[in-house]
């Protein structure tokens, strides 16, 4: 502490080298450095043996990855580095490159994994593509719901969305299979469509109501953590509202529009029987 009083006793702060006779000798600090007053950085921050010197900002207002890109095109038109230094975007921002790299890989893999689970399940591509054509609706959900409140893209976001394949696919996989089901009867193709949505529009509706109205809280939350569970609640509930709803009218028009080889013929004979 008494090396710290002044700049002068800072400069006789005493320096121990090996002497050529033995032992140890001193000399002040001020005979082998310039010691002067100057202002500077009262810490220095350190990350993988390389000094760095953080500079933080919130983003209110807008989505962040927007305002990294114009940040990154000021910085690249006005301000010249000098050798030796590098600008490192990190932070929230740096995990959601990071999120969406794995995403690039994820849910390609996850869809993949869906198709060969749900060929395993109808042993028909048919069925298979059909149960999967309420994925585009839910996203779409989604997307409006993030528009509608404002909130900006984000990594729960992201796993909002991955959470709506399973559930699209699941409500595809009860509407196709009760339909097949029907058809085992040798129903009408038309009718057993209409059949199959009718009776499981109920079930599907208040599934989807049931997990909207518990995601509710998380999604209109404004506490402490919310920025973290709101976009995925909020994904998840837009998804819910739009997308059980869709499939129920496009997925009959569409296993009509692409009826099977044998169903068409099917439907030929029932006429030329009549």
């Amino acid at each position: 502490p008494e090396y710290r009083k002044s700049l002068e006793a800072a400069r006789n702060i005493r320096v121990g080298y090996p002497s050529p006779g033995g032992g140890n000798s001193y000399v002040p600090l001020k005979e082998l450095a310039t010691i002067t007053l100057d202002t500077g950085a009262s810490y220095i921050y350190r990350e993988a043996n390389q000094r760095f010197i953080p500079v933080k900002f919130s983003v209110r207002g807008r989505d962040l990855g927007s305002t990294v890109a114009d940040a990154q095109r000021q910085i690249s038109e006005k301000i010249s580095l000098p050798t030796g230094y590098r600008i490192e975007w990190a932070g929230e921002f740096g995990e959601l490159q990071k999120a969406k790299q794995r995403l690039v890989i994820i849910v390609p893999l996850s869809l993949i994994f869906i198709v060969v689970l749900l060929y395993g399940l109808f042993n028909s591509w048919h069925d298979s593509l059909l149960a999967l054509t309420g994925i585009p609706f839910a996203i779409a959900g989604g997307l409006l719901a993030l528009f509608v409140t404002g909130l900006d893209f984000s990594i729960s976001a992201a796993i909002g969305f991955v959470s709506l394949f399973g559930i699209s696919v699941m409500n595809g996989i009860l509407l196709i299979s009760y339909y097949n089901e029907i058809r085992e009867e040798r129903a009408h193709p038309v009718e057993a469509m209409f059949r199959a949505a009718s009776q499981r529009m109920r079930p599907m509706l208040m599934t989807a109501l049931s997990a909207c109205i518990g995601l509710l809280p998380a999604a209109v939350s404004t506490g402490i953590g919310s920025q973290v569970q709101r976009p995925l609640a909020t994904v998840v509930v837009g998804g819910l509202f739009i997308g059980p709803i869709m499939l129920l009218i496009v997925v009959p028009a569409l296993c009509l529009v692409f009826l099977t080889r044998m169903e068409r013929e099917d439907i030929a004979g029932t006429g030329s029987a009549a």
